[in-house]
């Protein structure tokens, strides 16, 4: 006998009341506190950093996940669904609301406010296989540094350390679908300050610092006295000219006068 044949009888309801009552329960069971909104279904996983010795697997701006293969293939997700990946900061998780709608997706832009976007939607096509494939399969979080902050699923560069923590995020139409365990925390690498040199020198560093300073000194004074040879020596084979002065000669030509002798008359 069900549970709905044993409470008829006990709270005066018929057979087809107590299946209304059931469902109605089942149908409880699923709706979020306070929002009236079926709850996601629950998807047991948890995400993972690549296990990969790979390059850049962590830097100061972006760090790589193992794909999901083969996580999501309930009956409640179709091949339409999109997939997000939802970061967050860890301090930020418990204050996570789905978005119920794809207009109320949060873009990279409001992450300083939120504390959370979504990030890299796909459809399931995309995780299915299994680990054990030979092809590496990882997804690079903040890998994308042309896209625009307030575009829904920018996979943007993150902005600092952390500590992040990302869970997948199942969505329709209709808000919602399904929805993984949030991973372990993630830390950033730092940039690290070179150590300053401390401590007096010792005097093998003096004297060396000593000589080379003696050496330089010397190198300039000759390399000025050569500079100022070459000069000297061009300033002394230069001629000067000077505008010419045209002047006019004049010739004076000398006539010579000759007195002639008077005739006599006879």
């Amino acid at each position: 006998m069900d549970n709905s044949r044993r409470l008829g009888p006990a709270m005066g309801l018929s057979a087809g009341q107590c299946q209304l009552l059931m469902s109605l329960l089942l149908l409880l069971t699923r709706v979020q506190p306070g929002t009236g909104v079926a709850a996601p279904e629950h998807i047991h996983y948890v995400p993972q950093l690549s296990k990969d010795t790979l390059a850049g697997r962590l830097t100061q701006s972006t760090f790589t996940l193992e794909q999901p293969l083969g996580q999501f293939n309930s009956h409640n997700i179709s091949d339409v669904d999109t997939i997000w990946l939802v970061v967050a900061l860890s301090n930020a998780t418990q204050s996570f609301t789905a978005p119920q709608t794809n207009q109320d997706i949060p873009a990279p832009a409001s992450f300083s406010q939120r504390g959370y976007y979504l990030t890299m939607g796909a459809s399931r096509a995309l995780y299915q296989g299994s680990q054990a494939s030979s092809q590496l399969r990882v997804l690079r979080v903040g890998n994308d540094t042309h896209c625009q902050l307030t575009k829904p699923g920018c996979n943007h560069p993150l902005p600092g350390p952390g500590p992040y923590r990302v869970k997948f995020l199942v969505m329709n139409e209709k808000g919602p679908v399904a929805e993984t365990d949030w991973s372990n925390d993630t830390r950033l690498q730092q940039a690290q300050e070179l150590p300053a040199v401390r401590g007096p020198q010792s005097p093998g560093t003096v004297v060396i610092i000593a000589i080379l300073s003696v050496l330089l000194a010397l190198l300039l004074t000759a390399l000025l006295a050569v500079l100022i040879y070459t000069c000297f020596n061009s300033c002394r084979s230069t001629s000067l000219s000077g505008p010419e002065k045209t002047e006019s000669v004049r010739r004076y030509t000398t006539h010579l006068t000759f007195s002639t002798p008077a005739e006599g008359s006879s």
